[in-house]
């Protein structure tokens, strides 16, 4: 096994100072918690400098669709990684995710973890050798005698077709000839005469059953030929794919064993070992070439001390995530997640607050109670059901004051985030009813929400389908071909000049997840982010997202309900 890291001439010369003095701000005494922070202010000054760097260099080129040009346009992540060197001396690198301007390696920018791209490297001669074996494929499969062994096949089996349609069809017509005379003899002869009739009648019957045969024969004989001269070429084709396959497989193999991640305790692990309990246990696209692990491997291989960390997007968002520019994301869950999680083990690092029950000293008002069902309204950073490692809830409060209700209790869910009110049924046919309302959308929502920017316009509709996003849960993502329909109203309550910020009323026509943060957020929805969204827009004290108002039938009375509370942002 040939491994190697790709190590700078010169050592830590990816290491930056910061332009003025840092001496007034303390150092953090834990590491940042890549997957949920915020950054601290050192970062906050690594960030700016590095942004002020990719607005003004001119050493590379690269379209992130921030001025005319809209074409090809390719946003990026970047990370800032603030560290202390043997010196003492308090710096920070920069990296980028991916590639950028078609490169790997840029001045001032950690390299990878593992160059696939270098020429003294087995990637190119291994991925000339695949290139190498698609293009034989493709001659095959364009080869005008591959056309015609296939068009001769069509053919022949078109043909076989129609001529045993049509002696059978014949034969049918034969077969109620002979029937009329049988008939007919059985009428006019007798004796002799009529048992010869009739074994003559079914001696034809007899011999056009065996021209049958002999002609399925001649048939199946013409279509094995022209199959067997098609198999050849298929054979060829099906060798190739499968040689190509193993060829890709192996390079594959090679690439996770060839990116191997230090950590605080010098320990290394390559990709096929942190992702094989992972639950495809094979890396997804892209893993290891994210800005964090760049960061940390680098801080380790040079001996510099990681103190905290930060990434930001640079440019146009991509069509279906949301990425704002210049904002601040933790790391992704799928690609980073099993390779952060090693690269930090020997590192002090700070809480994960998404452990933490944020909520455990608000209350959970009840805003309407009677036999059969209530209405609360939900605190925010409260799960509407137990979670993984959080058991409180507004279902085991509620659970807890009602212990002979019956039934799931829960009638639909709101964001942990997210405030307001919401349906709980205390018996299992309300529960039944009640669902069979919201799943019919017979019942009536609207939502508060105060969103970052003064939004044109007074009302509209937004339609964006909606899935998750499969290596970065719990996001969403906007997807034409797997999403699922999601469609929201929206009506402007007010604008405040001051601050910058609109709020408006939210009607959602489909309960899709994240589905009015996601509208609120996506460049082609209203392209303002809810104030305080951590996942869609910037952390803040909370989200600015309140279940405002209710309209339902009563499960017994049948009567309609109406029910409002204003949210308290």
């Amino acid at each position: 096994m040939d491994l190697f890291f790709d190590t700078p001439v010169h050592k830590a010369t990816c290491f930056t100072s910061f332009n003025a003095p840092v001496t007034g701000h303390a150092l953090p005494t834990r590491f940042t918690f890549p997957f949920y922070y915020q950054p601290h202010p050192l970062c906050f000054l690594a960030a700016k400098e590095l942004q002020n760097h990719l607005a003004h260099q001119t050493q590379w080129q690269h379209n992130f669709g921030l001025g005319s040009d809209t074409e090809q346009v390719i946003g990026k992540m970047f990370g800032v990684l603030v560290v202390q060197d043997g010196d003492g001396r308090i710096g920070y690198l920069s990296a980028f995710s991916g590639k950028l301007a078609q490169q790997n390696h840029l001045p001032g920018f950690v390299p990878p973890v593992f160059d696939m791209l270098t020429t003294a490297g087995f990637f190119l001669p291994r991925q000339q050798q695949i290139n190498q074996v698609s293009e034989q494929l493709e001659t095959v499969q364009t080869h005008p005698d591959y056309d015609a062994a296939r068009i001769a096949l069509t053919q022949q089996l078109a043909a076989q077709k129609q001529h045993i349609v049509a002696f059978k069809q014949g034969m049918q017509d034969s077969r109620l000839t002979r029937k009329s005379q049988r008939a007919l003899a059985q009428q006019e002869l007798e004796g002799l005469a009529l048992t010869q009739r009739q074994q003559q009648l079914n001696q034809q019957s007899i011999e056009q059953k065996i021209q049958l045969g002999q002609l399925k024969s001649h048939w199946d004989a013409k279509v094995s030929a022209a199959q067997d001269t098609l198999n050849i070429w298929n054979d060829k084709i099906t060798q190739l794919k499968v040689h190509r396959k193993t060829l890709s497989g192996d390079l594959q193999q090679k690439l996770f064993e060839q990116y191997r991640f230090l950590n605080a305790n010098e320990q290394h692990k390559s990709l096929a070992e942190l992702f094989v309990d992972s639950p495809s246990a094979t890396p997804p696209a892209g893993a290891g070439e994210c800005a964090a692990p760049k960061l940390l491997h680098y801080a380790y291989l040079w001996n510099l001390r990681p103190l905290a960390m930060a990434e930001f997007w640079w440019g146009e968002s991509p069509k279906s995530e949301l990425r704002r520019h210049q904002n601040f994301y933790p790391a992704c869950i799928g690609k980073c997640q099993p390779i952060l999680n090693h690269m930090l083990e020997g590192l002090a690092v700070d809480e994960n607050l998404l452990l933490q029950n944020s909520a455990g000293d608000q209350g959970l008002p009840i805003i309407y109670q009677d036999d059969v069902m209530l209405i609360v309204n939900k605190p925010p950073q409260l799960l509407s059901v137990p979670g993984k490692t959080i058991t409180d809830s507004v279902y085991s409060r509620i659970k807890g004051q009602f212990p002979h209700a019956t039934g799931p209790l829960i009638v639909h869910r709101l964001d942990m985030s997210t405030s307001g009110l919401m349906v709980i049924a205390l018996t299992k046919q309300s529960h039944k009813n009640l669902q069979k309302q919201f799943i019919s959308r017979a019942i009536e929502k609207r939502y508060e929400a105060l969103l970052e920017g003064l939004l044109d316009g007074q009302e509209g509709e937004i339609s964006l389908p909606l899935c998750g996003d499969f290596y970065d849960r719990p996001r969403q993502r906007v997807c034409e071909d797997e999403g699922k329909a999601a469609q929201t109203r929206w009506q402007v309550l007010a604008r405040d000049h001051d601050q910058g910020q609109t709020k408006v009323y939210l009607y959602p026509k489909t309960g899709r997840t994240h589905q009015l943060r996601v509208h609120c957020a996506h460049v082609r929805g209203l392209n303002m982010p809810i104030v305080g969204d951590d996942l869609y827009g910037q952390q803040g004290q909370r989200l600015h997202l309140h279940a405002q108002y209710l309209k339902l039938t009563h499960p017994v009375s049948k009567k309609m309900l109406h029910f409002a509370v204003e949210a308290d942002f």
